[in-house]
């Protein structure tokens, strides 16, 4: 399954829960979900999604440790800071799936983290179904399990 993201900017972050929570199958009730970004400018976070201000803030806090230019970048595109950026978010994500849904914090959201915009962009998302008896954990109380 493959989600594609159109970025309207060089540095932003969309958050992306909603759509992997639609594109999860419907016979998966309990497993993983593995959201990969096969982009070496782009990355993958969670965190918090209640307030606007936090995206602001990790952009703004990513922008002042790797300004976008510097005097020693010898890439030849001009996108070492998006390379820098996307080696400290990271481009994989392995994420639990409980009753049909990502099982995330109260204020979590999947974050597309987009560092060489705009452009159009692709989410990858592989499955794996677990038996729900192979699952423990704090949330086996949320699960009903």
């Amino acid at each position: 399954m493959e989600l594609v993201i159109e970025t309207g900017r060089r540095n932003e972050m969309i958050d992306i829960t909603a759509q992997i929570n639609r594109a999860l199958p419907r016979s998966l009730q309990c497993g993983i979900c593995l959201v990969h970004c096969p982009h070496t400018t782009a990355g993958l976070t969670v965190n918090e999604n209640a307030d606007p201000d936090v995206k602001h803030d990790l952009l703004a806090k990513m922008d002042a440790l790797i300004p976008h230019h510097e005097s020693y970048y010898l890439h030849g595109e001009g996108n070492s800071a998006a390379h820098l950026k996307s080696t400290l978010t990271g481009v994989s994500l392995t994420l639990p799936v409980v009753n049909g849904r990502l099982h995330l914090g109260v204020w979590q959201g999947v974050y597309f983290c987009e560092f060489d915009g705009p452009r159009t962009r692709h989410v990858e998302l592989f499955f794996l179904e677990a038996s729900p008896e192979s699952f423990s954990g704090p949330a086996e109380r949320s699960a009903g399990l």
